[in-house]
């Protein structure tokens, strides 16, 4: 019985795990590929925001969504970030962070 109760919970975190990964893929696509690129590996004039420090990612992504200019392309992030909650800011941050670059 215990096996199986251990059995469960592993396959009950996996899959919420993989749920939350699905879900901060999609929310990426439908708000940041655009620019950041896939992996946000940066764009054009778009920065890098892939495989940055994750409370380097927070902290901007906190201050656009207060209003704060911080560069050249402000008002599309202050735009893009004014609705976002800490859950949000917590799983993209997490999900670019985890991002790896090879050159």
């Amino acid at each position: 019985m215990k096996n199986i109760l251990c059995l469960f919970l592993a396959v009950f975190f996996f899959s919420a795990s993989l749920h939350a990964n699905e879900k901060v893929e999609i929310f990426y696509k439908k708000n940041c590929i655009t620019c950041h690129g896939p992996q946000g590996m940066g764009l054009a004039s778009y920065p890098r925001i892939g495989g940055k420090e994750k409370s380097y990612l927070e902290d901007r992504l906190k201050a656009y969504r207060a209003g704060q200019k911080v560069g050249p392309n402000s008002y599309l992030m202050i735009n893009k970030a004014k609705n976002l909650t800490d859950a949000d800011i917590d799983m993209l941050t997490s999900y670019l962070a985890s991002q790896v670059f090879t050159n």
